[in-house]
């Protein structure tokens, strides 16, 4: 664990609480909803038992990586947006493959704790359509029949909306449904918030998208599931067991670490543990992805 202190590496096996950066007069606030345990062997099939060996503080003590689950707020002004909604008051756990256990739940009183109620978000930017993104988009509020974002928009872009027969077919056909009647397609390159652009960067799924928040001269990218766990900012090439198009995504991933190099520029992991915000620092001794804290 050379370079990488013993505060980084607690952090790196617990998920995030409420975190938030200030990019100029846009405040970006990541929004707890629950966690995720995933097998490491079957997340990154490149990698081996020596990997992980190498790399315990990567892992809890049942040898699982910690994931964050939850959403990004984006407030400027009195405006809110959210991008993604987390996984929902629902556990679902998996006897095999690259998920262990996820949970969520949380994201309604984490939006309180940020002193935000579900009113105030005016719109949902999906980064894309699994179910850990999608949660409280088609989950009815506690006491409630409509879902708890209901009123908002649900921002999608064009080619992930147009490849929704692939979730249909995967047995979502109830979550495509209740997303439809609130549905907008955004396309590459368009501005849907004050200084938030979407960027579509298909490999993990079919229409990914991510999300370019400028502000005081600072820029955030907000990756989604283009990189799971900060051990890939270091391997690019190792791919998601998630992945729709496995190079394709390692094609963009090595883009992105190099992109988040640049000067001013920080990037969010919605899955990064304890490190959701951060920026790459290449050419040391120790991992790339170094957290920032404000």
């Amino acid at each position: 664990m050379a370079d990488l202190t013993a505060d980084q590496g607690v952090r790196l096996r617990r998920p995030s609480g409420i975190r938030s950066i200030w990019l100029g007069d846009t405040k970006v606030s990541y929004v707890p909803d629950g966690d995720v345990r995933l097998r490491p062997l079957e997340l990154l099939k490149d990698t081996t038992d020596e990997v992980w060996a190498a790399h315990p503080e990567y892992l809890d003590a049942t040898g699982h990586l910690v994931g964050s689950v939850g959403a990004l707020l984006v407030e400027h002004g009195e405006r809110a947006l959210l991008i993604d909604t987390g996984f929902g008051p629902q556990t679902l756990e998996a006897p095999e493959g690259p998920l262990g256990v996820i949970q969520g739940g949380a994201l309604p009183d984490s939006l309180a704790a940020l002193g935000r109620a579900p009113q105030d978000i005016e719109a949902v930017a999906f980064t894309h359509l699994h179910a850990d993104h999608l949660g409280w988009a088609c989950h009815p509020a506690p006491g409630e029949k409509q879902p708890l974002l209901a009123h908002a928009d649900y921002l999608i872009s064009e080619p992930e909306w147009a490849g929704r027969d692939l979730l249909e077919a995967q047995g979502m056909g109830d979550q495509v449904a209740a997303l439809a009647p609130r549905v907008r397609t955004i396309a590459d390159g368009q501005e849907i918030f004050p200084g938030v652009r979407v960027r579509i960067t298909p490999g993990h799924t079919v229409g990914h998208a991510e999300y370019v928040i400028t502000g005081g001269g600072r820029r955030l990218i907000a990756f989604g599931d283009a990189v799971h766990s900060p051990i890939q900012i270091d391997h690019p090439d190792w791919s998601s067991g998630f992945d729709h198009d496995g190079d394709r995504t390692a094609e963009h991933r090595r883009r992105l670490v190099a992109e988040l190099a640049e000067p001013a520029t920080f990037g969010f992991g919605v899955h990064f543990a304890d490190v959701v915000f951060g920026r790459v620092e290449q050419g040391g001794t120790g991992p790339a992805w170094r957290p920032v804290d404000a």
